[in-house]
Parts: C-alpha cells; structure tokens; sequence
C-alpha cells in the first residue's frame, strides 16, 4: 500500500527542501514560507484557483516570506558563531545583484535586510542604477564591482554624495590610478576596497571562478602596488575593504576553510601596515543542496548554513589573533543562498509520448513470417524466459528492417512489428524488476521505454542553467503524490528544439535519467520545478520567442490563510517580437496590406479579411505559451 511517506522519500523532498517544501495527506505539494507548521499553502489550492481566474501556465510562483526565512537564517548563524567564538567583529550580509535583479525580488530583500543593515552588490551601470534607487539602512553598503569605465565610476561617485555608504572595489589594476582621479576631480572620498585573487580555489561547477587564473582580482604584488598609489593619492584611511570570491555554489566546506584562512593572512599583513581595512568580504559561494545528499557533488554541499559560518568566523578569528589583529566586519555575498527557495515554476503538461505500447495488434493469418514469431513472443514471454525472449526480439526487430529496406514488407507490417517488439520490451522490463535484474540490457531498456511528458514550457526561458550547465533541479508532482507513481519519464518542452528536454534529476546516491511520473488521467496534470530562484530569471532566453512565464506572489498570514499579493503578467506575443526588433505598428500595417492584396486578387470577402485581421491582432496581445 502506497503511503505519503513513500512519495517524500523517492522524491527527497524533505532531504533537499530545507523545511520549506513536503506532500500533505491529499499528496499535495505544500510549501511552510516561514519553516512553521501552523502556516502552510497547499500548493494544488492555488493552482485551482489561478485555474478559475483563467491565468494561464506556465506560472513562476514567488514566496517573498522564504526570502525574509532566509535572511533571518544566514544572518542567525553568523550571529551564533560570533558569540560561541567570541569574534570580536559583526556580520553584514550582501545581495549580489546578478543572482535575480527582478524589482520585486530586491524590494522584498531590501525591506526583509533593513534590521540586519544589508546591502547590495553590483557589477554593471544598469544594475548600479538600479541599486542607487532603493532606500538601505544607513548602515548598509553599496558594493561596486566588474569591469569599470569613467561613467561607472562617476555614477558610483555620485552615489556616495546622496550618502549612500558606497564601496568601489578594484578588480583589476589598472581601475586604480582612474578612480583615483575621477574622485578627486569630484571632491569625493570613497571606501575603496580591493579584490584578491587568491591561489585558493572552491570546488564544483564554478572552481575556476577562483584560483590563479580567475577572471578577477589583484596578485599579491599589484596589491602591493595599488596600496603604494593610493597613498600617493593621500587615500590611504579610504582603502577599508579586502574581498575575494572563489567561485559560486562551493560544494566542498575545506575549500572555503582553506580559503578563509588564505585572505585572512593577506587582511593581516595589510592590517599590520596601520592601514585602516575594517571589512573582510568573502564574496559568495555559500552552495544549496539541491539533490539532499549533503554531499560534494555538484548539485549539493557537504555543509549546512550554520558550518559555513562557524568555519569562516573560526578561521578568520584564529589567523588575526595570531598575528595580533583586530576581527573585522564580515561580509557575504550569499545570493543563491538566500533567493534560491523563493521560486516555484509550475508547469502544465500537454501529455506524453510512449512508443504505442498502448495499441492492440491482431492477426488476419496474412502477415509476413516475421510478424507471427514476434506476435507468438509476446504472447509466450514469461517471468522465467524473459532474458531470451527479448534477445530473440532484438534479433527480430534487425530482420523487420531489414526485410522494410529491401521492399519485402509493407508500411502497416513495419508498424505491428514495431508495436509488437516494444511491448515484448515493456513486458522483458516489468519481468527484470520483479526479479531486480539490474543488468545494463534492462536499465538502458527502461530508459528507453520511458515516456516524454510534454510540459507546456521553456527549458531555455525558464531553467536556462539544465540546458547551458546540467545544473539539477528538483521536480515533483503538485499533486497525486497519495498514489504511486507508475511511469517513468523526462519532461520535454514546447520548443522546436531537441535540447529542450530536462533528463537528469535529482537523487540521493546517483542522477537520475528518468523520473517516476503518475499515468495522465482525463484531469490536469501539473509538475513543479523547485530551488530555481538563483541566476533564473535573467539567464533565461527568448528561444522560439517564448517569453517570460506569468508570476503570481503568494504571501500567507498568521492564521494560516494564504492570498495572491500581486499577479506580474508574463510576456506577450507583441512583447518578445518588440524583444527581436519588430515593431508592432510595422507589422499590423504589413499584415493588413497582406489582406487587402488578398481581398483584390484572391476574392477573399471583407468579412473573412476583417476576421483574419482581427485574430491577428488577438494573438499578438496574448501571452507567448500554449492556452491548454
């Protein structure tokens, strides 16, 4: 008898959802934004409710309370190793823009951050603006970095004289002397901090964000040497940060020890020079747990939030206590971290492919020979004589074709034996797990024979990292998760394009090639693809032209009561051509000169022509995904 257990354990849910996510009694997917019992939404709930409001899917469903969970965690952690260490310093957590610069996203950060003085970090001039319009704590920073021009650095600048607490770090050398000129010709004095490119590298998909050969930061002697111009420049008491970042989503807890402990040497020399550094900047990296493993792997961690703070604070704390050093400022930049869980993408599915192991196959005493022998296996296959059988099948199906090639069969008979072989297959397969034959033949088999569940979605839009990286995901039913999954299945996409599949999934001890999928009834069938909050949004493309998915900001009250706090409508079929440079206006006038031509030299009546113009106007405005 299956159980709710058994659906919470095959899916890992509890292993990789960090207290947010589980399946309720109905085998509903239900999320806890605030990791409390007493405040829980039934995601299948809201989906109904959407549904009766005719949004259409697929839809990005935003949780802002996770995101505050969230800050309140990281922030509880470092705040616990501080004390139990007795670190002289204090914590300030930073939001690196570039993780999701979607406005909602940074409004509810900004707001949840205020009581923790939390900042923002940005890369580019667009971000810069955008960050510059926000209102932080007086406390707060504003970090600076990326490749820098004039204009970047005098927008920085200018920052600082509506008092916002401004650092403009220098990732590479040559920024220095320019910054240094600018501000002078400003009449502006900002904290200025430097990056380090460390020998310490982190571990997983982003290793060589880090290292000797990383893209950013100062060797040991351009450090040296950018200390001497800015005390030439008379801003020696300005240069109050040191920063590095060995690479995101760090899977390995050595790694950043290893780290920590390397930057802390370089803040205490610099430190023993009576130059004034007060924040130690560890950039990001801290990783999320995507499979539940706990482990090394690239979709994991083998540490948890509160590790990642006392190993930084105890490794810091012990190289500045043995050079005789004060503890500085900590600063993270733990954007996936923090923004990771928020996210919730659900996607409907259209139905699936399975090779017509579903048709029935009956015999007029005409067919070829080759058509009765498979015909006579599948009737005789057994438990005992499976193994043979389907070698046998595998010999029959090469003489199918071969007899197709050379003209000897005909199309109907090529499609019953094709029908025919692939149910020998379905049978071989359900004979190899009752026994547990785990040989190669019959893993591969199953794959094989597993269907393509069709979801009404963009891989490339909307989970752009599976595509580009493999990066896993987790991806549960919202519902039926009270009855046992029969099917095994990879989830394609609605684009003309063979790589718009997801085929890799998330497991305890291995990836998985298929995923255990409940049979399509005559009701909707929805999935939900989880942890997607981090580099998402904006990595996603316009591949096809589909456009960003509808969004719907789900916040819950004290009582338990859930409500819609804002629907952000996804894009249209106008918006992604404006995307690629058509201009609307353009297109209408070109179209309607298309029907009028039609009108004239094909006969086509005014009412047809005026139908015609007004469905093309129609679609032009509605969103860019399938309406099922």
């Amino acid at each position: 008898m299956w159980k709710i257990e058994d659906a919470v354990e095959l899916y890992g849910i509890e292993r990789w959802g960090s207290g947010y996510f589980s399946f309720n009694r109905n085998g509903n997917l239900i999320i806890r934004p605030t990791k409390n019992d007493t405040q829980v939404i039934d995601l299948k709930n809201v989906v109904d409710n959407l549904v009766s409001k005719k949004i259409n899917f697929p839809i990005l469903f935003r949780f802002p309370q996770i995101l505050e969970s969230q800050i309140k965690t990281l922030n509880g952690a470092f705040s616990h190793s501080i004390s139990e260490f007795k670190y002289n310093g204090s914590y300030q957590g930073i939001f690196p823009m570039k993780v999701n610069q979607r406005k909602e996203v940074i409004e509810e950060i900004v707001k949840s951050g205020k009581k923790y003085n939390m900042g923002l970090e940005v890369g580019t001039k667009a971000e810069l603006l955008a960050a510059m319009s926000f209102d932080l704590s007086n406390d707060a920073l504003l970090i600076c970095n990326g490749f820098k021009d004039d204009e970047y650095l005098h927008l920085a600048l200018n920052a600082i004289k509506l008092n916002n607490k401004v650092v403009i770090v220098i990732d590479e050398f040559t920024e220095t002397k320019r910054l240094l000129e600018i501000a002078k010709q400003l009449s502006v004095k900002p904290i200025i901090g430097i990056r380090a490119k460390l020998y310490s590298k982190g571990s997983g998909k982003w290793a060589e964000s880090g290292g000797e050969s990383a893209k950013f930061g100062l060797s040991t002697t351009e450090i040296l040497e950018c200390i001497k111009i800015i005390r030439e420049y008379n801003m020696l008491d300005q240069l109050q940060m040191l920063h590095f970042h060995i690479g995101s989503q760090i899977t390995e807890i050595r790694r950043i020890q290893k780290a920590v402990k390397e930057a802390a040497r370089v803040y205490a020399k610099i430190k023993v020079k009576h130059i004034n550094i007060k924040y130690f900047n560890i950039g990001g990296g801290l990783g999320i747990d995507y499979d539940g493993s706990k482990t090394s792997s690239d979709a994991s961690a083998n540490y948890t939030i509160q590790e990642y703070a006392n190993n930084v604070v105890y490794s810091l704390k012990e190289v500045c206590d043995e050079e005789n050093v004060s503890h500085p400022i900590i600063l993270s930049e733990s954007g996936r971290a923090i923004s990771s869980y928020h996210s919730v993408l659900v996607i409907n599915i259209k139905g699936n492919k399975n090779g017509g192991l579903n048709k029935t196959v009956e015999l007029s005493g005409n067919e070829p020979h080759i058509i009765t022998e498979l015909y006579d296996a599948l009737k005789e296959i057994n438990i005992k004589n499976y193994v043979e059988f389907y070698h046998d099948a595998l010999l029959h199906r090469e003489e199918l074709l071969s007899l197709f090639n050379l003209g000897e069969i005909e199309l109907e008979d090529k499609s019953m034996g094709e029908i025919l072989f692939w149910q020998i297959c379905g049978k071989a397969v359900g004979f190899a797990k009752e026994t547990q034959n785990k040989s190669d033949d019959f893993d591969d088999l199953n794959k094989l024979l597993s269907k393509k569940y069709i979801g009404n979605f963009s891989v490339f839009q909307s989970v752009p990292d599976f595509w580009a990286i493999k990066q896993l995901f987790p991806i549960v039913p919202v519902s039926r998760n009270n009855e046992k999954p029969t099917e095994y299945g990879t989830i394609v996409d609605i684009t003309c394009d063979s790589d718009g599949e997801i085929d890799k999934f998330v497991d305890l001890k291995d990836v998985k090639e298929i995923l255990e999928l409940h049979e399509l009834n005559n009701g909707s069938y929805y999935l939900a693809v989880l942890l997607i909050g981090a580099y998402q949004d904006t990595i996603g493309d316009y591949h096809n032209l589909f456009g960003s998915a509808n969004e719907a900001h789900i916040i819950i009250d004290e009582s338990g009561g859930w409500h819609i706090k804002q629907i952000v409508n996804g894009d249209r079929n106008c918006d992604v051509l404006g995307y690629a440079k058509y201009n609307n206006s353009y297109l209408l006038a070109g179209f309607e000169s298309e029907v009028n031509q039609a009108v004239i030299e094909s006969g086509l009546s005014k009412e047809e022509a005026e139908e015609i113009m007004n469905n093309y106007k129609n679609v032009m405005k509605r969103y860019t995904y399938l309406d099922i």
